[in-house]
């Protein structure tokens, strides 16, 4: 296989065995934490039209260290066996990395989307949950699922509501799958959470000035010149939140039918808009298009952002590539290969393991709301409020001055669901960036961040096995 087509399990398998190379764990131990623990590979017969189509569909369980596995359910007509192997490992040491107790698991359906109608979607989901729970591939505590590349919440709601028509009574089914809509057991702040999570871990690596330093850029996000690869849930959401709360400004937009560029920035709710009517977004007023969709890769920016699918920056264009830094909010959009050019060209690479964990760390809070049957927020809220007024009271009586109406509801606000999911997702952020640079300063061969990411993945994955006792 040559270098430019090297695959994505090939990918991740090189960068394991590069962290693995500077561990201390036992070659055996490691050898259990690479390999995939169960795949099941099925073929079923569903009604599309007038015709009968055997459809292709996979889940993979990578780790059982932890209970249950998670892991999302993609969509598309490129779906494989070796692609959902290394989206399942690399699950396994996002959980680690961000200290949710889930082993990697992953699930892929060849269809799609596009070339289906909703019924016809609707059918393939259903079937698909079944075989799952035929073979005891789901379960609250068992494996749970999640949207990816090609599904959403209407995927989830089909499969929680096939699973709990087959398992009626199960007082927990709510959690046998996460990303559900929030009128069907979901939680508020989901559909954002990996685009969020991806802007607080851009936000806490630009606030390092030394680092910033090296790389020639000043600290914080604000004027940031960004390049967005893909602008579906995930590129959405990390533009919007970037711009609305960051201050960046996104210069380049690249999708299915192309790319656009704008020097002065690119209004993306406004683009959004375009798109949904024009069904492209070709020709947006104010942009100019680029020859190619692939050009948004190789773009003068500070911060790339590849947001669509795995091995789109390969040798053949990684020289080309101007940004100083680049947060891989799509699983292993960059070749291992290629990851070496980049690396030799003093790019920061914010890999996926840990970018785009706000997805399943938002997950973890859904699968807890599950377990707990209550809404977060709901015992605390009012109680806060309450507190924080009395407090705001007891301040204006002693200053003997007043607070506006407008800002005393702020002040004396509890917290929403939402709060308390963001608040939770940018603590989780924060820390594990913090553990993975903490790696890097500490080990002198440790020179990248995906590196980092790997070894303290191992190492947590390694002290979970030897807990058990299965190596001691």
């Amino acid at each position: 296989m040559s270098k430019a087509t090297v695959s994505f399990l090939d990918s991740v398998s090189a960068n394991f065995d590069k962290a693995a190379a500077l561990s201390t764990i036992p070659p055996g131990l490691l050898t259990q934490i690479k390999v995939c623990n169960a795949v099941y590979q099925m073929y079923f017969p569903v009604k599309i039209g007038n015709e009968y189509r055997v459809i292709e569909a996979y889940r993979v369980q990578h780790s059982h260290h932890r209970m249950p596995t998670k892991g999302g359910i993609r969509y598309s007509q490129k779906v494989d066996q070796e692609e959902v192997m290394a989206l399942a490992s690399l699950m396994t040491y996002k959980c680690a990395i961000v200290d949710v107790p889930f082993g990697g698991a992953k699930g892929g359906v060849k269809v799609s989307p596009r070339e289906l109608t909703s019924a016809q979607l609707q059918r393939v989901t259903r079937r698909y949950a079944m075989e799952l729970i035929r073979k005891n591939f789901i379960g609250p505590g068992i494996d749970v699922p999640a949207p990816d590349y090609g599904t959403g919440a209407k995927e989830m709601a089909w499969i929680y509501d096939t699973y709990n028509t087959i398992k009626g009574g199960e007082i927990d089914a709510a959690g046998c799958v996460t990303g559900k809509p929030v009128s069907q057991s979901g939680i508020n702040g989901r559909t954002e959470a990996t685009g969020r999570g991806v802007f607080y871990a851009l936000k806490e690596a630009l606030s390092f000035k030394d680092d910033m330093k090296a790389l020639g850029l000043t600290t914080g996000m604000e004027g940031k010149t960004m390049a967005i690869q893909g602008l579906g849930n995930v590129g959405y959401y990390t533009a919007k939140i970037s711009i609305d709360e960051g201050g960046a400004k996104v210069v380049c937009v690249a999708e299915y039918e192309g790319a656009i560029y704008d020097e002065n920035g690119i209004d993306i709710d406004k683009l959004m808009k375009y798109r949904k009517e024009k069904k492209t977004i070709v020709g947006f007023p104010g942009t100019t298009t680029l020859p190619s969709r692939k050009d948004v890769l190789n773009v003068e920016c500070d911060i790339l952002v590849p947001a669509a699918l795995e091995n789109q920056i390969r040798v053949n264009n990684a020289p080309g590539v101007k940004a100083k830094i680049i947060i891989e909010a799509a699983n292993g959009p960059i070749t291992s290969e290629a990851e070496k050019i980049l690396l030799n060209k003093n790019i920061l690479i914010i890999p996926d393991m840990y970018a785009n964990a706000g997805g399943v760390t938002v997950s973890y809070f859904e699968w807890l709301k599950n377990l707990s049957h209550m809404r977060f927020g709901r015992m605390q809220k009012r109680f806060e409020s309450k507190v924080y007024f009395e407090l705001m009271t007891t301040v204006e009586k002693l200053t003997g001055k007043t607070i506006g109406a407008k800002e005393k509801a702020v002040l004396t606000k509890g917290a929403d669901e939402i709060d308390l999911v963001r608040s939770g997702l940018e603590e989780t952020m924060i820390n594990s960036y913090h553990d993975i640079r903490n790696v890097m300063k500490r080990r002198k061969k440790v020179q990248d961040m995906r590196t980092a990411a790997f070894l303290y993945a191992l190492e947590k994955i390694a002290g979970d096995y030897m807990a058990l006792g299965i190596f001691p």
